[in-house]
């Protein structure tokens, strides 16, 4: 049996359980997108966005899927520590697809909860913007995050969301994310992932953003897994005019991951930031594919990608900006570096454009490099040993991308951690109070 046919297989014969377990909006469009599946299947190498990514592969396995609902029978505070403490932020817990919230959060719910309370804001931005490989999200997915935030209001507190995948056998986990940003709204949001399991894990995570006009977002991911995981993300940012939005992903610890972002500039005057920082030795496999669409003119997009891979690691990069004939005045830079440690890690980088406007100013570019031998050598002579100046020049390496990050608690943070990271003190899921 085929990747793809097995999920196929699985809807035709529990369709009706996953309606049970969901809401009438999320049912509404699954049909569509299973019919839509079974046409396309799943993305193979041949296709240009997932070229450095077998898909198949990474689906095939034969996974669980609580479809049921069942709970998972824990408290995660009293079995898990996040690395990232709490930062003064609102906290959320989601196990496996499952929300918990310990209390009420402005602005935050459950989609299940926010078709009763939000129907029609959930009937006009849900799924608007999900496409390929999120076919299958939408057609399994029975609930997920919704983040609303009304016109001119501000979330005081950054909302942190512990992702946290929890099983006894291998398992497949379908989390769903919509944010709403009205005018003038502004949030800040931070997703952490954690794996408390040493099975199995696939993850497809499908994060809807739609930001009116002057409203403002920052979002950061943080992955911190382990090897036997597999997440597939796609994120989809629909912004208005004035917006200022930014994305941070940081991948320190995983097995394979591949990011899709996809942006649309329909306002005029915003600016969209796109930042990414990897991490991968081993065998582990990160692939990050943007495309950022200008739309409408004068509107600024800027994106660093750094990746520090060693042994048998993969790491890829394809990042497209395409500005469109009215987009003018378009200010757009795009920028993939990337450390091989080892001969035996491998990276692909390929940044592209597309241009149809005549007044714009955009540039793009990607370097592959190793360790500066000379400055190994300097810092050894002042008595620096050989491992400390490797790690000191892989920190230095991906500090730009850290230290991007605005929200200060979290940079601070994150800086420890990279170092942690690059000292191998990060092999375990170190979260997990069950590893003690």
């Amino acid at each position: 049996m085929n990747s793809a046919q097995q999920y196929i297989d699985l809807y035709a014969s529990q369709r009706d359980l996953i309606c049970h377990h969901s809401a009438p909006v999320m049912n509404a469009v699954r049909d569509a997108a299973m019919e839509q599946f079974q046409q396309r299947g799943f993305p193979s190498l041949k296709e240009e966005r997932y070229r450095y990514t077998d898909v198949t592969k990474a689906f095939a396995p034969d996974y669980g899927v609580n479809l049921n609902r069942v709970q998972v029978p824990i408290n995660p505070r009293e079995v898990f520590r996040c690395d990232v403490p709490n930062l003064s932020t609102h906290l959320a817990y989601v196990v496996n697809d499952q929300p918990l919230f310990e209390r009420d959060i402005p602005y935050v719910s459950s989609l299940r909860q926010a078709c009763i309370d939000h129907p029609e804001l959930v009937v006009k931005y849900y799924n608007k913007a999900a496409t390929g490989l999120a076919l299958l999200n939408t057609a399994l997915a029975q609930d997920g995050l919704f983040v609303y935030v009304p016109k001119n209001q501000h979330m005081e507190r950054p909302l942190q969301v512990l992702n946290l995948l929890r099983s006894g056998v291998d398992m497949m986990v379908n989390r769903r994310v919509l944010i709403v940003l009205e005018e003038g709204a502004d949030a800040t949001l931070l997703l952490c992932d954690h794996a408390m399991d040493r099975v199995l894990f696939l993850t497809t995570q499908v994060i809807e953003v739609f930001c009116a006009d002057r409203s403002r977002l920052d979002l950061y991911e943080l992955e911190e897994t382990h090897t036997r995981c597999r997440r597939f993300s796609n994120l989809h940012v629909h912004v208005g005019s004035d917006c200022v939005v930014s994305h941070n992903s940081i991948t320190l610890y995983n097995g394979l991951t591949r990011n899709t972002t996809d942006v649309v500039l329909d306002g005029e005057r915003s600016e969209i930031t796109l930042n990414g920082c990897v991490v991968a030795d081993k065998r582990q496999h990160v692939d990050n594919n943007t495309l950022v669409d200008h739309r409408a003119p004068s509107c600024t997009s800027r994106q660093l990608y750094k990746y520090v891979v060693d042994e048998e690691a993969v790491g890829a990069f394809a990042g497209k900006m395409l500005v469109r004939k009215d987009a003018q005045k378009t200010d757009s830079k795009e920028t993939n570096a990337n450390l091989c440690a080892a001969t035996t890690a491998r990276i692909y980088t390929q940044p592209m454009l597309e241009i149809y406007a005549d007044d714009v100013q955009c540039s793009h570019g990607s370097t592959v490099g190793v360790l500066d031998e000379q400055a190994l050598f300097y810092m050894q002579q002042r008595g620096i040993s050989a491992d400390e100046a490797r790690l000191l020049l892989k920190f230095a390496f991906v500090g730009q991308v850290i230290d991007s990050i605005r929200l200060e608690p979290l940079r601070e943070r994150l800086h420890y951690l990279v170092e942690k990271r690059f000292r191998g003190e990060l092999n375990k899921c170190t979260g997990c109070a069950l590893c003690k």
